[in-house]
């Protein structure tokens, strides 16, 4: 429920009614405004009933939040979010491109690789130091040693990483190494990994579910914001149809639908979208010219030899036409690159 108080309202009578709404067990949320106060409670709505604000002298209106997620949606919080990545700011009139390899293999290959993205004007690296595989044969990565290398490779290029957690057991350790922890789309709906990273303090950037409603991931989201993470990113990667030409569909009708639903920045990630090279470059163009936030792409010093990915990650070649071509596309639509 959003509860907003009339102009004369003195600050102790907002204390007072938030002081209510935590006595009933209910969740408080105090947002003040340049004309108005307004008062959130999110909790049971029999609960939020009995509490009677509606005939309370300095309560100007009451209005119910319809979204089933209360803290992501717009309803609540109606300005965009921005979230800092290390000198980055996703989100905004910015367009924020995070390029790297699929997985961690060696420091070469990390500082190689992630050195020709930067030249060619990438923000922060991506990268997995854990890597869930479809197949328990294939590479799954190094691991503590992987985030070692990531952190290295990200100090010399002065540059924020980005890499995968998978368990909670491991939210601390990855915490201490990267400077934003992403949840994978087979984790979208692992619940008490989405609750132990929200309460992790650092930013989170997490993933749609290779079969998730848009519904789906806007209540995960709901869960880190839940537990007093702010500083969340979505992510359209492309979701499994009956389509078989492409690794998955990318999604692209959900960027505005999300943008008018939620408050939260989204990046789109043409990769894993299509699995495709080829269609990496155009498809990360569609998503700046559609409103999406930035984008995630893999890029490999040699694809050819890539342990993970190889086929949908592009050469540093590729790269530099891709940040060529974004340029006057992000301009076209109101943005620049940064």
């Amino acid at each position: 429920m959003i509860i907003v108080l009339k102009r004369e309202a003195p600050p102790e009578t907002a204390q007072q009614i938030l002081d209510l709404i935590a006595s009933k067990g209910l969740k408080p949320l105090h947002m003040p405004g340049v004309e108005r106060v307004v008062l959130g409670a999110l909790g049971d709505e029999r609960v939020l009933a009995e509490l009677a604000l509606d005939s309370h002298p300095m309560v100007e209106s009451l209005k119910p939040i319809l979204a089933p997620y209360k803290l992501v949606s717009r309803e609540m919080h109606p300005h965009d979010t921005v979230v800092r990545f290390g000198k980055t700011a996703i989100g905004g009139r910015g367009f924020s491109v995070i390029a790297g390899p699929c997985a961690v293999e060696t420091r070469d290959q990390m500082l190689n690789t992630c050195s020709a993205a930067k030249k060619a004007g990438a923000h922060g690296i991506r990268a997995g130091a854990y890597k869930p595989r479809t197949s328990p044969y294939a590479f799954q990565g190094h691991g503590v040693e992987g985030l070692e290398i990531l952190r290295e490779t990200g100090d010399k290029l002065d540059m924020p990483v980005v890499t995968e957690v998978m368990e909670t057991s491991d939210v601390e350790t990855v915490a201490a190494y990267a400077d934003m922890l992403q949840i994978g789309a087979r984790n979208m709906q692992n619940f008490s990994l989405l609750k132990a990273v929200g309460k992790c303090g650092k930013p989170v950037l997490l993933k749609r579910g290779m079969a998730a409603r848009v519904e789906d991931l806007l209540l995960a989201a709901e869960y880190l914001l839940a537990e007093g993470n702010e500083q969340v990113i979505l992510c359209e990667r492309g979701i499994r149809t009956f389509e078989t030409a492409m690794r998955n569909t990318l999604d692209l009708n959900a960027i505005p639908y999300i943008k008018q639903k939620t408050h939260l920045p989204v990046l789109v990630d043409p990769s894993h979208g299509t699995g495709i090279r080829d269609l990496v470059i155009p498809m990360a163009l569609a998503a700046a010219a559609c409103g999406a936030d930035g984008i995630l792409v893999e890029v490999h010093e040699n694809p050819a030899v890539a342990w993970s990915d190889g086929a949908q990650s592009l050469y540093p070649e590729g790269f530099e036409r891709l940040m060529e071509a974004l340029d006057p596309v992000v301009k076209a639509v109101g943005r620049e690159l940064r």
